[in-house]
């Protein structure tokens, strides 16, 4: 059993219990995403058997300040199951910045390069986090994940236990690489669903999963809420997508720009609790690059702040006649059939999403709830 809806708080893991049926089975596993701030209270009841630690970017900085104040409330749940596993991203330098007193696991892409690289400086986690010298790499995935090293005080990525090997193809739709040598694809584009499949392989692994299996379930081609499903309005197809961080957010601006056909770039910003209300996050995606790469041939600007949604994409060089202002999200729905492109591409923060979705449940583009 999982959240499927993302609701990874108290109340959402313990109706994710409530809603399970039951079975006569025996027991089974529990698979949840938990938010930062309730891994302590959720490992205090449930007592798990593993952590999976993905990546940490700064994000929703209202709620939690910067990630290095997230990341110890994550070791303080981890802190209470010292016999659990924890299967890290060794690619993310903090999750080997402390020792753990769990047994450990890294996974990540293999690197042979000898380079010496710098990331962009306004890269989270630039800074060695032991020392707090600016890290060098080897290899650089995105943002401040790789290959990292730190020619201060000798940090280093450490040892991998299971490793992306080859990455072959990388298209909106799909992407297919290796895994320790097997090769495998998935129906969901970007270069942060390979770490996603890489991570789901690193558990399977660690479960006695086998490699042929992880296969079988990487085939499965379900989309889950706000992560690339797609909706047909009229004639036009629809690709929902969350963010809600500027890594997350330029990584599927990078994924985007690789689609071969025109399409029309809709982004919805809402700033309730739970999307994080402050929205200064936008000025760090990289628009201007997108905008001037001439990947989108038109967009829309819409949800509660799409004043400044709006006023992102004026400044990141957006011409005003390809740019519509829609602050309704019924309207929003009124107008998709009307773009030239057949595809659109709508980002949109969590609450968007979810009053977006009840308006396509209500025009009967989809089937209420999730």
């Amino acid at each position: 059993m999982t959240n499927p809806t993302g609701s990874n708080m108290m109340q959402g893991i313990i109706t994710a219990f409530l809603a399970q049926p039951k079975s006569g089975k025996g027991r089974g596993i529990a698979v949840l995403e938990v938010d930062e701030a309730n891994v302590a209270p959720v490992a205090k009841y449930l007592h798990p058997k593993a952590f999976v630690l993905t990546n940490i970017f700064r994000d929703q900085m209202d709620r939690y300040g910067e990630f290095y104040t997230t990341y110890q409330k994550i070791l303080d749940g981890i802190n209470l199951a010292p016999d659990a596993l924890v299967i890290a991203n060794g690619d993310a330098p903090i999750f080997s910045s402390r020792e753990f007193k769990n047994p450990v696991r890294y996974f990540g892409f293999e690197s042979h390069s000898t380079e010496d690289l710098m990331a962009p400086p306004n890269t989270d986690g630039v800074l060695c986090p032991v020392c707090s010298h600016i890290l060098h790499y080897h290899d650089i995935t995105y943002s401040n994940l790789g290959d990292f090293f730190c020619p201060n005080c000798g940090f280093k990525r450490p040892e991998l236990t299971n490793q992306v090997t080859q990455v072959n193809e990388l298209t909106p739709t799909h992407s297919t690489f290796a895994i320790d040598q097997h090769p495998y694809t998935i129906q969901i584009g970007g270069m942060y669903n390979i770490y996603n499949a890489l991570a789901a392989y690193a558990v399977g692994e660690a479960f006695e999963v086998s490699p042929d299996e992880v296969a079988k379930a990487f085939a499965y081609d379900e989309k889950v809420f706000g992560r690339q499903e797609v909706v047909h309005v009229g004639d036009k197809a629809v690709t929902l997508v969350l963010v809600k961080n500027p890594v997350g957010l330029n990584e599927v601006l990078d994924m985007i720009s690789h689609q071969d056909k025109p399409f029309a770039l809709a982004t919805l910003l809402n700033a309730n609790y739970a999307d994080g209300i402050d929205t200064s996050w936008i000025w760090d995606g990289n628009f201007e690059e997108f905008v001037a790469g001439n990947h989108a041939t038109s967009y829309l600007a819409g949800g509660e702040r799409y004043q400044d949604i709006a006023y992102r994409f004026k400044v990141a060089g957006v011409p005003e006649d390809e740019l519509q202002i829609i602050p309704d999200l019924g309207d929003v729905i009124k107008a998709i059939p009307e773009f030239k492109e057949d595809q659109v591409y709508l980002l949109a923060t969590y609450t968007a999403i979810l009053q977006l979705r009840k308006k396509l449940a209500d025009e009967g583009y989809i089937k209420a709830g999730f």
